[in-house]
């Protein structure tokens, strides 16, 4: 059964940041994951779905070292996951997340769908292509926001967005796609309206 209640995305809060599967909060209601490499855009993401500060953003990248959860109320999360790709993390703690997160998306039975934030002018890097195939035949729907949009003008934009749902189809049959921009909240309502699909719809 899902959720009648719609998502409070402008009254999320911080609820746990968990460094172990057991500090995570327990594995009820629904969950929806946000992913991507490493100054993808991903904290400025969280911030336009839900209240200006809520993630941190730096301009260093690689600074999420935890999955960092926000309340949406009545049982229903928001999961920050730990950013990617960026090398100079040291590998003791790269291996770490690597296993964390591996247990989390396999047997987490509240997510009910991941977002992947790729930069629009850098989409479908190392890493975000394994996500979406593991995502693929793990039957986790995902959703694809190309961030950074106002970086480019429309038309290649548009261009990229296509080149992004083609690849997707090989990938991931299911996974859609859109542009987004945290600074001008181009597509917020849009990728509000998946969430909460997701989040309250069934399982």
């Amino acid at each position: 059964m899902g959720s009648t209640a719609a998502p409070a995305f402008d009254r999320a809060r911080f609820l746990a940041a968990a460094h172990t599967p057991a500090q995570l909060p327990p594995d009820e209601g629904a969950e929806v994951a946000i992913a991507g490499r490493s100054n993808a855009g991903k904290s400025s993401a969280i911030n336009a779905l839900t209240r200006a500060g809520l993630a941190r953003t730096s301009k260093q990248p690689g600074r999420t070292r935890q999955i960092v959860l926000f309340a949406l109320g009545e049982g229903m999360r928001l999961a920050d996951l730990p950013g990617y790709g960026y090398a100079r993390v040291p590998r003791a703690l790269q291996a770490h997340w690597e296993r964390f997160l591996d247990r989390y998306l396999r047997t987490r039975a509240s997510l009910r769908g991941l977002v992947l934030v790729m930069d629009v002018r850098h989409p479908l890097r190392e890493g975000d292509e394994a996500l979406a195939a593991w995502c693929a035949a793990a039957g986790r729907p995902v959703h694809v926001l190309l961030t950074k949009a106002d970086k480019l003008r429309r038309g290649p934009a548009m261009e990229a967005l296509r080149e992004v749902e083609a690849a997707l189809g090989a990938i991931h049959p299911g996974a859609t796609a859109q542009l987004f921009s945290a600074r001008t909240r181009l597509g917020v309502d849009e990728a509000r309206a998946v969430l909460a699909r997701w989040l309250t719809g069934p399982r």
